[in-house]
């Protein structure tokens, strides 16, 4: 960050970049939706973006090789490198923090909701992303990976507008990816949606299971040890 002041701008336009488009298509109407999308589209990101820095470091310094063969395992390998992601966003996080001050009406419950959310789809993202970088072969392949599936899970699935806005059936098709739940969740811990109790179980239940079950992937069928 500090030998290359580029990246922040990167960083910080990302998600920036939706929430002006939805805030001047729907001419300020759903400026609300867009920051919670906006967070969701950093923490995703971020998650991702730990398959290119596993891929680099194991592909083009054999660190990965080194780690195999200390005493350190694979999820404390993952946990030091994420929290240099997690310093990498940021500044988005930071900006969309001040967004959400003035433009979300959040009690106690529904930010701690929120928070939740957040960490689920950090966590999904980043399980998502480490078994990806172990089969990845090169750093361009783990770019084009790590974009296609951040372009497919946090800008085409209702993450920065109400699920509502999609014809009914198309509707269905939405909850194919993980940021829906989470965007529905997160949307209604802000109060601008109101779905059925069944529905926000179901979302956190879906949610939990498949961060469980994404880290159980993770751990028994990235290649950890054959590098």
């Amino acid at each position: 960050m500090k030998n290359y002041p580029i990246v922040l701008v990167s960083t910080v336009l990302s998600p920036l970049s939706f929430l002006l488009l939805v805030v001047f298509v729907s001419r300020g109407t759903l400026i609300g939706e867009a920051v919670v999308g906006g967070f969701i589209l950093t923490v995703f990101q971020s998650g991702m973006s730990l398959q290119s820095d596993l891929a680099h470091l194991k592909n083009d310094f054999k660190l990965q090789d080194m780690i195999v063969a200390s005493p350190t395992n694979w999820l404390t390998y993952i946990v030091g490198l994420v929290i240099g992601d997690i310093i990498y966003s940021l500044p988005a996080l930071i900006v969309l923090t001040i967004l959400a001050y003035y433009f979300l009406a959040l009690s106690i419950i529904g930010t701690i909701a929120l928070i939740g959310v957040l960490l689920l789809m950090f966590l999904v993202s980043m399980a998502i992303g480490y078994a990806l970088s172990t089969y990845s072969s090169d750093i361009v392949q783990s770019f084009a990976f790590s974009r296609l599936l951040a372009t497919l899970f946090s800008t085409i699935p209702p993450v920065y507008y109400p699920i509502t806005f999609i014809p009914l059936p198309f509707r269905y098709l939405a909850y194919l990816s993980p940021t829906t739940y989470a965007a529905e969740l997160a949307q209604s811990a802000a109060g601008f949606v109101q779905p059925p109790l069944t529905n926000i179980i179901l979302d956190w239940v879906v949610l939990v299971a498949l961060t469980i079950v994404l880290f159980i992937v993770a751990a028994t069928k990235a290649r950890w040890r054959e590098v």
